[in-house]
């Protein structure tokens, strides 16, 4: 179970390996400082900082960045090291916020390897502070603990810095600050201004979900929130103009690794490149990738919009200054204004289309060489690198559930990725209301198509998690899903038939939170060996159809904990459900909303990102017209988790 720390609160530490995820919804230094029994820091040598990520037992991001994820290894620190403080500081010279009390509260989590949260702590009442001591780990009689501190400091780095004892805090402090002002670190806050010639995203600082950035953030983009990005540094966009060639390299996005591309002959765009984002592995590469091209469209739509609001509000301003004087009240000097007025709105408006316009092609461009090169976790069905499929060895880091896009731009659709494990539970909403499109279907035909939807994200699930390593339960109540279980079912990649009734019900709940009440108290007790030998310690995934239909008051509670305390252990939810059909248990039931990710069989604009707030339309995978690729897949999991005996 998750500790939620409260400033000065502590926690033990169930482990020595973890991450230390950082969720500041503005770009933000990150680092960590290493210190003695006192907490002295003897010396920059101590200090892991963006101009020297790497300490012993410790690794923290080389750039100022909205989302970080710090690195530790208790058990590689020195021996002289009994505290790990891990710092947060706005970065100065770079046009973004100078004080966190003008920001949203920065959230931080201490997670394991495999992404369960152990504690998590929310830096609330900062104002004036431009620099926060956010955790401390701290070494108490052999066992490490973790504590929320919170301790803010108006007078920056070096103020924090000199309190640690460091004696060349404000040269230290100064050099960190220039590492970052050289990296020129991406930032999310709102789109600057914009001019007509200005370059695709602006030069100023600037979450889906969609506001729950965390991820992402949404995560990429996450449903209801935009994935966390990973941090990655930028490098000052090219000034192409209007009328001149585009410059198809990312403009926030280093081009040190990979290569970038060759330079452009005369009259001729640059190519784009897949993978041009900083990372360590391709795949890295594409997910940051894939994030920096939803910020942008983002960003681009955000800057058209407001200049066509700008428009409009300067058109009435005219119109209301002109009417206000009497003599352009008779006459035709009142229609002359008004026809001023509207060319102007209608010039300004023209301009912000075709800076959009030039965005858009460049991003489409982008988007067309990236989607061919996306391995199968990113890739919709209808890339052909789901026919080339083999069962993977490893776990990819995120996985594409959909589809995204905005009304300026429909056709550039934005792959929407969930981090793995998977962090929330998933509830395909098969209700007519839950959207225009929904309500004009027949709810019969609504509730096959949610399921059907559910049983393709079950499919993805299995084919990206290596041979063994994830299993799929399915609860159908009613035994009313089994045309859309047929590809699960025939392939033999369920762990079990799909329960019915309210035993088989009562039997599935039973085993899944057994599981999770067995693997929590290992992990609590340190004592990960002593798990039955029957129990799968593998990813489990419960797919429950046509929800709460077949479900009384002791399986309602059971669910609840499952999609509370499961993702922590492995334990997901993937539930088919009309939120109205469960209107009987009143409120008791809202916990349970929350907790999971909504998405619709049918495109639905119910996706905010935490930006500016734009409604995305979320959009499912769809199979091509015909296509067997479903069962295909489904025969190659089943097939390695089920090999033929020689």
């Amino acid at each position: 179970m998750t500790a939620e720390l409260v400033r000065g609160q502590n926690h033990t530490l169930p482990q020595t390996r973890l991450e230390i995820r950082v969720s500041a919804g503005t770009p933000v230094v990150a680092g960590a400082t290493l210190g003695d029994e006192d907490g002295t820091v003897h010396g920059t040598e101590w200090v892991a900082h963006p101009g020297s990520p790497q300490l012993p037992g410790l690794e923290v991001s080389g750039q100022a960045a909205a989302e970080h994820r710090l690195a530790v290894d208790l058990d590689a620190l020195p021996a002289s090291v009994h505290r790990v403080t891990v710092l947060l500081a706005l970065p100065t010279g770079v046009g973004g916020p100078v004080r966190f009390g003008a920001v949203a509260s920065p959230f931080v989590a201490v997670t394991g390897l495999e992404g369960s949260e152990i504690a998590t702590f929310t830096l609330t009442g900062l104002d004036t502070e431009s620099a926060v001591t956010a955790l401390e780990l701290y070494r108490r009689q052999g066992a490490w603990k973790v504590r929320a501190v919170g301790q803010g400091y108006a007078g920056g780095l070096a103020a924090m810095l000199a309190d640690q004892g460091l004696a060349q805090a404000a040269e230290l402090a100064h050099s960190i600050q220039d590492a970052v002002a050289r990296a020129m670190a991406r930032s999310v806050a709102p789109p600057p201004p914009r001019t007509p010639d200005s370059d695709r995203v602006g030069h100023g600082t600037g979450p889906v979900p969609p506001s729950d950035g965390r991820r992402h953030p949404v995560a990429p983009p996450t449903a209801t929130q935009p994935p966390e990005p990973l941090a990655e540094p930028i490098t000052p966009p090219s000034a192409a103009t209007t009328g001149g060639p585009i410059n198809y390299a990312h403009p926030r996005r280093q081009a040190s690794a990979p290569p970038p591309p060759p330079p452009a002959g005369p009259g001729h765009a640059a190519r784009p490149v897949a993978g041009d984002a900083t990372g360590w592995s391709m795949e890295e590469r594409l997910y940051n990738q894939i994030w920096g091209m939803f910020e942008d469209l983002a960003r681009t739509t955000a800057a058209y919009r407001s200049a066509v609001d700008f428009a409009e509000s300067r058109m009435d301003q005219e119109l209301d200054r002109s009417l206000s004087d009497p003599r352009n009240r008779i006459g035709g000097a009142g229609d002359r204004a008004r026809e001023q007025a509207r060319a102007k709105r209608d010039e300004l408006t023209a301009r912000a289309r075709e800076v959009l316009d030039r965005d858009l092609a460049q991003l489409a461009a982008e988007s067309a060489v990236v989607e061919p090169a996306l391995p199968a976790a990113y890739a919709g069905w209808d890339n052909p690198v789901w026919h080339a499929y083999r069962v993977p060895m490893e776990t990819p880091m995120a996985l594409r559930i959909g589809d995204l896009h905005l009304p300026e731009s429909p056709d550039l659709r934005i792959p929407l990725l969930v981090r793995l494990p998977l962090e929330r539970g998933i509830w395909v909403d098969s209700g007519r209301t839950a959207s225009e499109a929904a309500a004009l279907m027949d709810t019969a035909q609504l509730r096959r198509l949610a399921m059907e939807n559910a049983v393709a994200h079950a499919a993805r699930l299995l084919a990206v998690y290596p041979a063994d390593e994830f299993s799929v339960h399915v609860i159908d109540p009613a035994g009313s899903a089994a045309g859309a279980l047929a590809p699960l079912v025939e392939s033999g990649a369920l762990a079990g038939p799909p329960a019915a009734g309210a035993g088989g019900v009562a039997s599935v709940l039973a085993q899944l939170t057994r599981r999770v009440d067995l693997v929590q108290m290992a992990i609590r007790a340190g004592a990960a060996d002593s798990l039955p030998p029957d129990l799968d310690t593998g990813e489990q995934l419960l797919i429950v159809n046509d929800f709460p239909h077949g479900f009384d008051d002791r399986a309602v509670t059971q669910l609840r904990y499952l999609a509370d305390e499961g993702p922590s252990v492995g334990v997901h939810l993937l539930m088919v459900a009309d939120r109205e059909d469960a209107g009987a248990y009143g409120p008791v039931l809202d916990p349970l909303w929350r907790s999971l990710l909504r998405i619709t069989p049918v495109a639905d604009d119910h996706l905010a990102d935490p930006w500016v707030g734009h409604a995305w339309t979320y959009e499912p995978l769809g199979m091509p017209p015909g296509s067997r690729v479903l069962e295909q897949v489904l025969a190659r999991v089943a097939a390695a988790r089920h090999p033929r005996r020689p």
